[in-house]
Parts: structure tokens; sequence; C-alpha cells
């Protein structure tokens, strides 16, 4: 039987945005549906970040974003994704991000963003179905 390794999403709280309760639930529903999740704590640089994507191989980035500055550090990071060869990597946003910020993440090279409320089961439908394809 040939089985596929799971799914490695790390899930990063970027710059001084200290609540991560969303996170930690958008971990746990990730595990408990087979995923291998790295969560890398609050307080995170894009440079740790992205440190944690390569070490770990990730297949998926998962930013969470509470504090406004999504935008910024989202373009950083699709900026060192691409830098250090990782574009391959599905990058997702969360957190609060204004509906009119989702079409400028996407244009950055962020592949989908999720506002508050999305049941945790979208997410990992929407993983599953992509993460699958890049691989």
């Amino acid at each position: 039987m040939n089985r596929q390794a799971p799914i490695k999403v790390v899930i990063a709280k970027p710059g001084l945005d200290g609540h991560d309760r969303g996170a930690k639930v958008v971990a746990r529903a990730l595990r408990d549906s087979g995923m291998e999740v790295v969560y890398t704590g609050i307080y995170q640089t894009p440079e740790s970040i992205l440190r944690a994507v390569v070490q770990e191989d990730a297949d998926v980035l998962g930013l969470s974003s509470l504090s406004g500055a999504h935008l910024e550090y989202a373009k950083e990071l699709c900026q060192l994704l691409r830098d250090n060869g990782r574009d391959d990597v599905l990058f997702l946003v969360g957190g609060t991000v204004p509906p009119e910020d989702a079409d400028t993440l996407r244009g950055y090279g962020v592949h989908e963003v999720f506002g508050p409320g999305t049941p945790t089961s979208a997410l990992v439908e929407f993983i599953t179905s992509n993460a699958n394809q890049a691989r």
C-alpha cells in the first residue's frame, strides 16, 4: 500500500500580534484532520517564519493576522518565499482582513484569504484540495 505523507503546515503569527487563540484553533483542527502542523508561536519575524517553512519542508504556510499589518507581512513573505525557491508553498492568510485587502494579498502571491468565522472544515477542504495538487 502506497501511503502519502501527511500535508505539512506551518502556522505563524507575525509581528507584535499576541492574540493567538484563532491560530491555535486552526492548528488543532488541521492536526485533527491528519495534517502535520507546526505552530511558530507569537511575535515572529518574516525571516523566522521563512526559516520554519524551509526547515520543516512545509507544503502550506498559514499566516494569522489580527493586528492590521497583514499586507506588509504577506508582501514580504511572498518575496522571501520566491527568493528562497519556496514559492511552491500554498500560502494562506487568515484573521481580521478587510475584504478589500483580499485581492491585494492575492496579487502579492497569497493563494487564499480566510476571514473571521470561517469554518475550520472549509480550511481543511481548501488545503487538502490545493496542497495535494502541488505535490
